[in-house]
């Protein structure tokens, strides 16, 4: 039973493995990076059913080599550039956050059996993927998108 005050814990596993020619976290250039996601078992191609009709997945995965004495709880600036301001970490979408947590929307390629083969999926080799689903447009923003001059700095050379 949960304590008043404390945040509850809950416990994922893996539905899928990614297959990247990164090996490393890095910052830019993912949009051209063709990587497969393969199903672990129990889950086979029938988890997959229908999924080919769609041109976009999002994907969530976790950040696990990121060291968890390094998660971030508060003010930083992204990438440590000086020039950009110090936001918290919920303000940025850095992989030492406190649940390592990743989330990317990446163009649906194939599929083949129980495997995805996607583009611009910004996760390295060997990441686990704890959903897949598919793109809908009705769940993008719904008014217009707002976003500081840093951010799209930031962004401008990531895909």
């Amino acid at each position: 039973m949960q304590r008043s005050g404390e945040a509850p814990e809950f416990s994922v596993r893996a539905v899928a493995v990614v297959s990247s020619p990164r090996a490393e976290a890095v910052d830019d250039d993912w949009g051209a990076v063709e990587s497969t996601i393969t199903l672990l078992p129990p889950f086979g191609e029938e988890a997959l059913a229908g999924l080919e009709a769609f041109s976009h997945l999002d994907v969530v995965y976790l950040f696990d080599r990121v060291d968890p004495a390094s998660i971030r709880l508060g003010r930083r600036r992204p990438r440590g550039n000086p020039d950009w301001p110090e936001v918290g970490i919920f303000a940025q979408r850095a992989k030492d956050r406190p649940n390592r947590l990743g989330v990317s929307t990446c163009e649906l390629v194939g599929t083949e059996g129980a495997t995805l083969r996607v583009r611009g999926l910004d996760a390295i080799d060997g990441t686990p993927v704890l959903d897949i689903k598919p793109h809908l447009v009705e769940f993008g923003p719904r008014t217009a998108v707002r976003q500081p001059d840093w951010s799209h700095q930031l962004m401008a050379r990531y895909f």
